[in-house]
């Protein structure tokens, strides 16, 4: 039993393998948070609430005379506005009368075997979970608040999510529904957020948690590249392998905000969920609005532990393509060879190349459907090109199967081109504000997919070219930000609900897409890294990781994208140089290396390449199929910070049973005189002897843990890392 209700002291108790949430029914029926963390056995942890009166900190009148309780500094599982907490909130509506207050209360609980499930929206699933839900209802009788609790005991993971339901009679409006919130005491911790812009996501961030309001958000209609749904608190002295670590990921791709607030008695709260900004649901009688997950996983043996928690959670319960755990095949994406400019003669040349050094797959990129020769038009036709494709795509991916390959294709099912046959026929399928002209974003606008016969006509089109081409992979890309938010297929007073019916509608044109097509691989895109999120995961078992494909720059992204998503969703590929995104130049067994730490792919014209390049390509490519085990079900270690280390970034795969590992990483600048360089490996068996495989040579786990090896030294920058170790008792 992982779900336990203390009757006499009114306690929840939440637990898995190694961790305890914890919350209490006060005596006035409010749900308080007592606490999470490490397993504390049979404790009750009420004895951490201290009442105790602050001024200007009002108290309910069901307390009567007594000051010293007070939802302003009482730690909460669920706060509503305006019921005298001051502090950021969960839950905030405009009820019929036009007032705002939610005061929650605690009615009732149950517990069942299984995990709760959310309606059209990505979440945890698996067997072995527990659920809990608690029912707080207001006290106006306005709304009931279902606190929905998932319980992966194994996997040390806890999901949460809300139900909210208007059990009066009239309308009530939702203006702020989080799938979180969290309340920690006295605590001095460091915020770690993951920051960035197109082409450079992901960056990593770590501040201590000041007094006041901070705010991790995207209004973008999508995730963003600018922020990530994923924070982590965590002690001021934590380290990759020390101290006590929160991790919070929110199961969502678009709108979002991630907030934390240090109070004036220094406790911090953490809410998160969809973004209020232009977000306003309407809820008539007995309607249910559900807000999307949220995974909280906990370590106390630092940040290493707590992303192998949410790899393997995310690798286990979240992501359900048959590629999760099983060999994907190796791509050659035609976009830098040859972006819009090419023809079946270019495409099948690229293809020959591609096998001859070891590739399974060839992805034609944008290009091949409607009228588009350049990114001006075209978006919204998708059927084929046979201007530029004599005969169509059918024959071409015949051809490209006769190599013994693979086929994909690229598409942008969510954007429409001006100049387009479907923009003429339909202006009023996009997002577009009546009375205003239209905000451009690559030369293109986003469709309404809110709406069920744009979600139909889109995907019908699509669906065919699949049929008819037989296609093993398709890249899904949204190249722009939303903007222009108004549909013509809502009334005036549902417009604020436009935002999240565009998630849902996306969401269910995906869920159509995988399920039509099960043994697809789908990968997922958005300028890159725009909509690198637990939410898109559940659909796809990778996602581009970024446009920028320059080795350097990604030692960054990848850095920050691997502390809570899987390396093996990292879509990561060689390209050519000088790099197109920086101009940069970088040995290409170098770009190999740091593309092994992703889903391995090449993006160059390989006609191009010599044939010293294309053998040591070949070597790339064998080299990763013998480790790609490593990369999709081991636990992946951070040996340097690339944002504090000029010198070198190396990074470490190790077998769930410690019997291999591969240490890989790069050197970025050659010394006169340099300094030697030791890396301290993780995760082996400290009584096993390994041997490395190039050199033959043994150590103990414990001396390459304790005593580190050295880095090899040299002239030039840039230079590859490459280690495997393997146990020889």
């Amino acid at each position: 039993m992982s779900i336990f209700y203390n009757e006499n002291d009114r306690v929840f108790t939440l637990k898995t393998a190694n961790t305890m949430y914890q919350m209490q029914v006060s005596e006035l029926g409010h749900l308080l948070h007592l606490y999470y963390g490490a397993d504390l056995g049979d404790t009750v942890t009420d004895y951490r609430l201290v009442s105790v009166e602050h001024s200007f900190s009002g108290n309910p009148y069901e307390s009567g005379f007594d000051r010293n309780y007070s939802l302003d500094t009482l730690p909460q599982e669920y706060a509503g506005y305006g019921n005298g907490d001051y502090r950021v909130c969960a839950l905030k509506v405009e009820n019929p009368d036009g007032s705002e207050i939610v005061h929650l209360v605690y009615d009732s609980f149950e517990i069942s075997d299984g995990k709760y499930a959310l309606a059209g929206l990505p979440a945890m699933h698996g067997d072995g979970a527990k659920t809990l839900k608690i029912v707080l209802k207001d006290t106006a009788g306005h709304l009931e608040v279902e606190l929905l609790y998932g319980v992966f005991e194994e996997r040390d993971v806890i999901t949460r999510a809300a139900r909210i339901r208007n059990a009066g009679t009239d309308t009530v409006t939702l203006r702020e529904a989080m799938s979180l919130q969290i309340d920690y005491p006295k605590q001095d911790m460091d915020l770690i957020h993951f920051y960035g812009r197109h082409a450079m996501e992901r960056m990593t961030e770590r501040t201590p948690l000041a007094h006041g309001i901070h705010s991790l958000e995207s209004v973008r209609g999508t995730s963003s590249h600018h922020h990530n749904p994923f924070v982590i608190l965590c002690d001021h002295d934590a380290t990759e392998q020390h101290g006590d670590c929160y991790g919070y990921a929110l199961v969502y791709s678009g709108n979002f905000k991630a907030q934390t607030e240090r109070d004036q008695i220094d406790q911090t709260r953490l809410v998160m969920g969809i973004h209020p900004a232009h977000f306003a649901w309407k809820l008539g009688e007995n309607e249910t609005f559900e807000t999307p997950e949220t995974v909280m996983a906990y370590s106390e043996q630092g940040l290493s532990h707590l992303t192998h928690l949410l790899h393997d959670a995310f690798r286990s319960n979240l992501i359900r393509s048959k590629y999760v755990e099983s060999p994907r095949p190796i791509l050659i994406n035609n976009w830098e060879a040859t972006y819009f400019d090419f023809n079946e003669e270019k495409l099948y040349g690229i293809a020959k190349n591609a096998k001859e050094i070891g590739l399974d797959l060839f992805v034609l990129d944008d290009g091949w459907f409607g009228k588009r020769d350049n990114d001006l038009s075209g978006l919204g036709d998708w059927y084929v090109n046979e201007q530029k494709l004599k005969g169509g795509l059918a024959p071409l991916a015949e051809k490209i199967r006769g190599l013994g390959m693979k086929f994909g294709i690229w598409i942008e099912p969510e954007m429409v081109s001006e100049d387009s046959d479907l923009f003429r026929e339909h202006p009023d399928w996009c997002l577009l504000q009546p009375q205003h002209s239209a905000v451009r974003s690559r030369h293109q606008l986003n469709l309404d997919v809110s709406r069920k016969e744009v979600r139909d006509h889109v995907m019908n089109q699509i669906f065919r070219v699949l049929d008819d081409c037989r296609i093993d992979y398709v890249k899904w890309d949204m190249n722009r930000s939303i903007a222009n938010v108004f549909s013509a297929g809502l009334p005036a007073e549902r417009q604020g609900e436009i935002y999240h019916r565009y998630m849902l509608g996306l969401y269910e044109m995906m869920e159509r897409l995988v399920s039509r097509y099960p043994d697809l691989l789908f990968e997922n895109c958005s300028g890159g890294g725009g909509r690198f999120d637990a939410g898109m995961l559940y659909y796809s078992p990778q996602i581009w990781c970024s446009d920028n494909t320059d080795a350097i720059d990604r030692l960054k992204i990848q850095y920050g994208t691997s502390f809570a998503y899987p390396i093996s969703t990292m879509g990561a590929h060689v390209s050519v140089c000088p790099n197109h995104q920086t101009g940069r130049t970088v040995p290409l067994k170098t770009r190999g290396v740091v593309a092994s730490a992703g889903t391995f792919g090449f993006e160059l014209d390989l006609e191009k390449m010599t044939e010293e390049e294309k053998a040591e390509a070949k070597a790339m490519v064998q080299e990763y199929k013998s480790m790609e085990h490593l990369v999709q079900t081991g636990d992946y270690y951070r040996l340097s910070d690339p944002f504090k280390n000029e010198d070198y970034a190396a990074w470490q795969f190790v077998a769930k049973d410690q019997s291999e590992s591969v240490v890989s990483g790069v050197i970025l600048r050659g010394e006169s005189s340099p300094h030697i360089h030791y890396l301290r490996l993780q995760g082996l068996d400290g009584s096993a002897h390994y041997r490395e495989t190039e050199s033959g040579r043994v150590y103990t786990g414990a001396a390459l843990k304790k005593a580190g090896i050295p880095l090899p030294t040299g002239l030039g920058d840039y230079r590859p890392v490459s280690m495997r170790f393997v146990r020889v008792n």
